[in-house]
């Protein structure tokens, strides 16, 4: 199996939103703010192949479905479709993806699912050949939003992923379609049902884990760090505790969506409990799972 780190289009949001109750004064010193107070963050995608012989992408990022106004209001730095551009340069079509894994709906992990916006045009999929892994809870979430994020999903897409007639709900840790190749770990502290994905080692040791919103990047490694967007964060806090003894236990490394700097990451923990990253990798090409 060999992994590929796959950018899509990146944001510029306002750190103090994404760092929660961390004074500016301590998250400015992690990631440097612009003069409109937002910080740059990723939206990357890991693609990975063969997976229980297929070709499976982890997320799709924002995309590039907003109008203009809304890509402006939500800090979308591109206007193209960057997802396909990232696919083509690993050697890859949208056509070829067997499966596409979603953490959960938010527009910023699903909205690369949906074509570029075009005026007049309606909401379009995208990966005519691939299945969609959503979770049991977070696809009852994207169907009944919380007033509290109601704007985090895109109203059309529930309605054509279950028009596609490929659509896959995830219950439990597994999903025949993976074989063992694939682990899944739940969490309800960013919101319901979110789905962590871990391409599994050999011997359960050793594999990667997309840690989609639980950690979205180095800083939030920390336990006390946690969005403004997280629904429970306490909650999120004691999942992230038991999820990072478990990857550190068993050297599962950490692959990051929102980390503009870093894809994949080592876990490590001091003599205080603190938990923190080494082994820095900004970028995967075709690199063996086991590396």
């Amino acid at each position: 199996m060999k992994l590929w780190s796959i950018l899509g289009n990146s944001q510029r949001l306002d750190g103090g939103a994404m760092f929660g109750n961390v004074p500016r004064a301590l998250w400015c010193k992690w990631i440097a703010p612009d003069e409109q107070h937002r910080i740059p963050l990723a939206c990357r995608a890991l693609l990975a192949s063969p997976v229980n012989g297929k070709t499976v992408l982890f997320e799709s990022g924002i995309g590039a479905f907003f109008d203009p106004k809304l890509r402006e209001r939500y800090g979308v730095v591109e206007d193209r479709h960057v997802l396909l551009d990232s696919l083509a340069a690993a050697g890859f079509a949208h056509e070829q993806i067997d499966a596409v894994v979603l953490s959960h709906l938010h527009f910023d992990h699903a909205g690369g699912l949906l074509a570029a916006w075009r005026e007049g045009e309606p909401a379009r999929l995208l990966f005519p050949n691939a299945r969609f892994f959503v979770g049991e809870d977070a696809w009852q979430r994207a169907q009944h939003p919380h007033p509290r994020d109601r704007a985090s999903f895109i109203p059309e897409l529930t309605g054509l992923l279950e028009a596609s007639g490929r659509l896959e709900i995830v219950r439990g840790h597994g999903h025949p379609f993976f074989g063992d190749a694939v682990r899944f770990h739940h969490s309800d502290g960013h919101t319901p049902g979110l789905l962590l994905a871990e391409l599994r080692g050999a011997h359960d040791h050793g594999g990667v884990v997309f840690c989609a919103d639980l950690i979205p990047g180095r800083p939030w490694v920390h336990l006390p760090v946690t969005m403004g967007y997280d629904r429970y964060p306490e909650l999120l806090i004691e999942e992230k505790r038991e999820f990072l003894a478990d990857k550190l236990a068993r050297g599962v490394r950490l692959f990051f969506t929102h980390d503009a700097q870093c894809a994949l990451a080592r876990v490590v923990c001091d003599e205080k409990g603190r938990y923190g990253t080494d082994h820095e990798v900004a970028e995967l090409h075709a690199r063996p799972l086991a590396a």
